[in-house]
């Protein structure tokens, strides 16, 4: 049986055949094999068997698009919107994407959430929920209803699909490892896949918590099933040179048991509601640790409970070597 080129480079990298992989792929991609275009594309942007290179990246995946790659299109509006491999272009992905949406379905779904939201002409919210304050102590705000049910929809089928067990920062190595206090599954939304309404989603993040929208983490989606919870903790990483300095939470759904939030410091138990979010600072006004933003998500007890999180950090970040 004669296999695809790009699934003959994969078989030759998982046996430590590398190089060879690539020139069988960049012979192939010479043919015009849209496919081992793409898989060249995939592997300059994940920086694992070559090395990164996104602006190579977009070089290809522009040719892939050309030869009418439906996933390369969706990849190359929105390494364009955050600006991965060259300047951050939002009207010309919303161009793209407006394109795209002529002949795929799954464009047109993003672009159809696009148009219902309240942006200018940059992405950014054009007007924010009256936010309540919950507690001073420790920092608590809440947005009601920050986003409608169909965005919150959108965030969970993105993440649907790569959920895996939930993972932290080591902070001794700076590497993802598996999560000791958190049993839930989740999975962080990386530049690749940060389409036109995660971008619009996390513009508005960055407005309700005051900040910019580099110093945002790639979102990060969990569920809760029954029984898992997130105990006790801080947001803060130990050592960070780069601290996270606020969390911001979006509960994305309802209807299900438990699963609230509780701030032990301040006596506040919040009750999640699909749309809202919550914003906290994690560091008192010297830049010390803020304890009093230790926090728990309790147990869920029947039900799925969905979560968006992003955390935001001092200064901004490169969203590709945590993504």
């Amino acid at each position: 049986m004669t296999h695809s080129p790009a699934a003959n480079a994969l078989h030759l990298v998982s046996i430590g055949r590398a190089s060879e992989a690539l020139a069988i792929l960049r012979s192939a991609g010479d043919r015009g094999d849209v496919d081992a275009i793409m898989q060249l594309a995939v592997w300059h942007l994940a920086g694992d068997v070559v090395a990164r290179d996104l602006v190579q990246a977009r070089a290809l995946l522009a040719r892939a698009v050309s030869i009418g790659h439906v996933d390369a299109a969706l990849m190359e509006i929105a390494l364009t919107a955050n600006g991965s491999g060259g300047t951050p272009d939002w009207p010309g992905a919303v161009s793209l994407l407006r394109t795209a949406a002529r002949a795929d379905p799954v464009a047109l779904g993003q672009l159809t959430l696009l148009d219902a939201m309240a942006i200018d002409a940059a992405g950014a919210p054009t007007a924010l929920p009256v936010p309540e304050t919950l507690s001073e102590t420790p920092d608590v705000i809440r947005f009601p209803r920050l986003l409608t049910a169909a965005e919150c929809a959108h965030l969970a089928g993105v993440a649907a699909a790569m959920l895996e067990p939930a993972r932290v920062i080591d902070p001794r190595t700076g590497r993802w490892i598996a999560h000791p206090i958190r049993t839930s599954d989740g999975t962080a939304i990386g530049p690749a896949r940060e389409d036109l309404v995660v971008r619009a989603i996390n513009r508005r993040i960055a407005a309700a918590s005051g900040t910019d929208i580099g110093q945002g983490e790639p979102l990060t989606v969990l569920r809760y099933r029954p029984g898992q919870q997130y105990r006790l903790h801080l947001d803060t990483i130990q050592d960070a040179a780069n601290q996270r300095v606020a969390t911001v939470l979006v509960y994305l759904n309802e209807g299900y048991g438990g699963g609230e939030t509780h701030f032990p410091a301040g006596n506040l138990t919040i009750t999640p509601r699909g749309g809202d979010a919550i914003v906290f600072r994690t560091l008192t006004t010297d830049g010390a640790i803020d304890q009093s933003s230790r926090h728990a998500g309790l147990p869920v007890t029947h039900g799925a409970k969905w979560l968006a999180t992003r955390w935001i950090r001092a200064d901004p970040i490169d969203p590709w070597t945590i993504s």
